[in-house]
This record gives C-alpha cells, sequence and structure tokens, in this order.
C-alpha cells in the first residue's frame, strides 16, 4: 500500500464539489438557472459565480499567483452581494468557463507549492491574514461543499431533480408516492412534536411516561 498523499485527498474532495455544483445547472433554462428561490437572493449560477471568486483569491492571490481573469464584482467599489448573481450579459457558459479555469489555476497552486507554504490573504485584516496552503485547500473546500448543498435544495425545488452527483444519488429509493408519503410521516411527527412541546410532556427518546 502506497502513503498517503494529503494534496491527493484534498484534490478529491474538492474536486467532488467542484463537479456537484456545476452538475445542478445541467438541464435548466437559462431563467432556472438564475431564479432566485430564497429571500437572501440564492441561485445556481450565482453560486458557480461565488466559487470561482473564491478558489481564484485563497488559492492564487493569497500566494502571489494572480490568475488575470477580470473580476469585477470583487473589485473595490463594486455592488454589495455581487458575486452571488449573473447578470443578463454574463452567460451561463461565460461562469461555467470562468469556474474551471479557475480549477485549473488552483490545481496548479496546488501542484507547485508544499502544503505548509505561507501566504497572505489579501482581503484579511493585516496581523491576522498569513495562512498555510493546507488551510487555505481546506477553507475552500469547505467552501464549495457547503454552496454545493445551497445547489442541492435549489434543484429541488426548482424541478424536483436530487442526487450527490450523475454516479450516485446517494437518496433512499423510493418511487413518487413513497416519497410523498414519507415527507407525510415527517410533517406528522413534527406536528405531535410541537403539540407535545406546548403542553410541556415531551420526554427524550425511549422514555415512557410514569
Amino acid at each position: 500500500m502506497n502513503a498517503p498523499d494529503p494534496k491527493t485527498d484534498l484534490r478529491f474532495y474538492l474536486q467532488s464539489a467542484r463537479d456537484a455544483l456545476v452538475w445542478k445547472l445541467e438541464g435548466l433554462s437559462e431563467y432556472e438557472a438564475r431564479r432566485p428561490l430564497m429571500p437572501t437572493g440564492t441561485n445556481l449560477l450565482g453560486l458557480v459565480k461565488h466559487a470561482a471568486g473564491v478558489e481564484l483569491g485563497y488559492l492564487g492571490d493569497t500566494f502571489g499567483r494572480p490568475s488575470g481573469e477580470p473580476l469585477p464584482w470583487l473589485e473595490d467599489g463594486a455592488e454589495s452581494n455581487a458575486d452571488m448573481w449573473a447578470t443578463a450579459d454574463e452567460s451561463r457558459a461565460y461562469i461555467v468557463g470562468l469556474y474551471r479555469r479557475a480549477w485549473a489555476h488552483a490545481d496548479a497552486t496546488i501542484d507547485a507549492l508544499a502544503l505548509d507554504t505561507v501566504g497572505t490573504v489579501p482581503w484579511w485584516p493585516s496581523g491576522g491574514n498569513e495562512v498555510t496552503l493546507h488551510h487555505a485547500v481546506t477553507r475552500v473546500i469547505a467552501d464549495t461543499h457547503r454552496h454545493a448543498g445551497h445547489a442541492d435544495i435549489l434543484r429541488e425545488l426548482t424541478d424536483g431533480a436530487v442526487g450527490m452527483n450523475q454516479g450516485n444519488r446517494g437518496m433512499a429509493p423510493g418511487d413518487p408516492a413513497w416519497w410523498e408519503n414519507h415527507r407525510s410521516r415527517l410533517e406528522r411527527a413534527a406536528r405531535e412534536a410541537e403539540r407535545s412541546a406546548d403542553r410541556g410532556d415531551g420526554r427524550s427518546a425511549g422514555q415512557t411516561a410514569p
């Protein structure tokens, strides 16, 4: 058995999150890909745009390896939250292409530098803005998986499509009727728990009434 390679593990989990995030756009119209489904405006294409900027920042600029990609939505004076949605003239192909170029740039940084290499995060306050490459990659993995989870929910709200990735749904087997019954059962349990809490007679799991 070969000795474990931390970079291989980090790259695997980073790429799995990247692939899931982009996959959630497949089969959607332009409107569906951009539609804000939360009160905060969270939308699928905006998540991809945000993720691209995160990679280019933490795994590029932070280690003195600027990509040269123009990111006007992250410049000083840019509109607040501009990295979380795509304007009408920013095509889906452009945003996804930018994200894929960000992957390549970030991967080149991971390949070129040792994990204990120290970089400086330009947008963090000075005096506390030094990070190792290992820290930066872990941070990007956590951020990307978090947004992939957001994308799971947004896609299900859009057209009911679910799954971890193209090769693994990661879901219990069941047809639409099974899932409707399952959801109804959870709804009943939630309402029963609420009524129990209102009566003040809630019990821990496994407890029986005196």
